[in-house]
């Protein structure tokens, strides 16, 4: 019997998978001269068995890559958000630590963003450079406090307690709100504050700073 065989011009498409060893796909219902049954059946087998070595070792590898892109996000938050200062031990970026007291700690650049923090007690803290970062300070105590060159971005401080709390450099960014604050005695010093911030302050402000001396509406630039 003759058989006829039709070559296209045109090959498919490339497989995306690709193999270290070659492939010998062996059709059972084709009779090739000069092989045997037998050693027709031998190269089938062969066939198959170099194709699930192929097909094993592109699992394991998948498999393998897979384990270590999940490693890298599986990571401890305590390590992933770990705040600095003394207090660095513990996570202090976005938990609720309502209430808690913090009064008279040094927590130098410590990281609040995002935290709640409502009626927290931050008075007498040395909070220099620390990040409250649309964090919520409700009712907070940060009397007495060193808040200089802290962010306070987009953090809601209604009814916070800032008397006589150094500020000087601070951030107060974006949405910032100190509506019904206690500002009395705080230094505002080179603090950017929104127009109707500012002119809210004012109408509030009293005192000065026992640490730096400087009047609260002189460092609002008050008129």
């Amino acid at each position: 019997m003759a058989l006829n065989v039709s070559l296209s011009s045109k090959f498919p498409p490339k497989s995306p998978y690709s193999f270290s060893k070659p492939l010998n796909f062996a059709n059972p219902l084709v009779s090739f001269s000069g092989q045997s049954p037998t050693q027709l059946r031998k190269s089938q087998l062969k066939s198959q068995e170099n194709l699930l070595l192929c097909l094993s070792e592109s699992v394991a590898k998948t498999s393998l890559l897979a384990l270590v892109s999940a490693s890298l996000f599986l990571v401890d938050p305590a390590l992933a958000f770990k705040g600095g200062g003394p207090y660095g031990a513990e996570v202090t970026r976005g938990q609720d630590l309502t209430g808690k007291d913090f009064s008279g700690k040094t927590l130098i650049k410590q990281d609040f963003k995002t935290s709640i923090l409502r009626q927290a007690n931050f008075k007498g803290a040395k909070l220099l450079g620390a990040s409250f970062f649309d964090a919520d300070l409700t009712g907070a105590d940060l009397s007495d406090a060193d808040l200089r060159g802290a962010d306070f971005s987009l953090a809601n401080m209604t009814k916070a307690n800032l008397s006589n709390a150094n500020l000087e450099g601070a951030l107060a960014t974006g949405n910032t709100s100190f509506k019904g604050s206690n500002i009395t005695g705080a230094d505002f010093t080179d603090v950017p504050l929104r127009d109707d911030q500012r002119e809210y302050l004012c109408k509030v402000a009293d005192g000065v700073n026992s640490a730096s001396g400087n009047a609260t509406r002189d460092t609002l630039l008050c008129r």
